[in-house]
């Protein structure tokens, strides 16, 4: 089986749980994974993962604009996708206080 469609059944299986995914085409990072998800789990499914319950990464996904900039409907929907499986997201971000006050 070709990686395309395995990855295509992974992300399927994503989005029949209800997970926000981004197919990555090409980073801007080296060695980033080839999909991004936002999956809704329990607390307990997530503090399975992790040997300490001092530090847990969130999956956060701020929409940046200029101030007069205008969210489109498409950035919208992902948006309320990523809300919806338990990430936090938002638009019209712009600064660096706007995200701070988005993680408070």
């Amino acid at each position: 089986m070709l990686e395309s469609s395995r990855q295509k059944k992974i992300i399927d299986y994503l989005h029949s749980i209800g997970a926000w995914t981004c197919k990555v085409v090409q980073g801007n990072k080296r060695g980033i994974p080839d999909v991004l998800a936002c999956v809704p789990m329990t607390k307990e499914q997530v503090l399975k993962h992790f040997e300490t319950n001092d530090v847990i990464g969130v999956f956060v996904a701020p929409e940046i604009k200029q101030p007069n900039g205008k969210t489109k409907a498409l950035q919208h929907r992902n948006i309320k996708q990523i809300n919806h499986a338990g990430g936090i997201s938002a638009t019209d971000i712009t600064s660096v206080e706007d995200i701070k006050e988005l993680l408070l």
